[in-house]
C-alpha cells in the first residue's frame, strides 16, 4: 500500500488509546497550523472514530466524518450496525457526515470559480 506511505513533510503521531487526541501532539499540532476543521477517517466506527470525533468537539473543532472511509467489525453481520449508529449519534450531535464522493465532489464545485455575468 504505498499509496497511503507517508511523504516527506508529513506529521507521525503514534496513539495507544481509542482518541487521537488522548496521550498525543495532535491537538498542539492542529493549534500550531491553525485547523478548524477536521476531515475523519479510521477503523472501528463505534470505537476509536467515535471517541476522536468527542474529544475533537470538546477541543472545538468542526468534524466531517466520510462514512464509506471507516469500517466497524463490531456487529457488521447484524441488521443494524454499530457503524450506522455511532454515525447517526455523531451527525446528530458532533459533526458532519458525508461520503467520499460527495466531499470530493464538494470541494471541486469549491475550486471552480464563479463568473457573474453582469448586465
Amino acid at each position: 500500500m504505498t499509496e497511503l506511505k507517508p511523504e516527506n513533510g508529513d506529521i507521525i503521531l503514534y496513539k495507544n488509546r481509542f482518541s487521537g487526541f488522548f496521550g498525543t501532539e495532535l491537538d498542539d499540532v492542529l493549534k500550531r497550523r491553525g485547523t478548524k476543521y477536521l476531515i475523519v477517517t479510521g477503523c472501528t466506527t463505534s470505537v476509536c472514530v467515535e471517541s476522536t470525533v468527542r474529544d475533537a468537539m470538546f477541543r472545538d473543532y468542526s468534524c466531517v466524518l466520510l462514512a464509506d472511509c471507516m469500517g466497524e467489525p463490531i456487529g457488521s453481520d447484524l441488521p443494524r450496525s454499530n457503524h450506522e449508529a455511532s454515525l447517526l449519534t455523531m451527525q446528530m450531535l458532533f459533526g458532519w457526515v458525508s461520503n467520499s464522493e460527495e466531499f470530493v465532489k464538494s470541494l471541486r464545485l469549491k475550486q471552480t470559480p464563479v463568473t457573474e455575468t453582469v448586465p
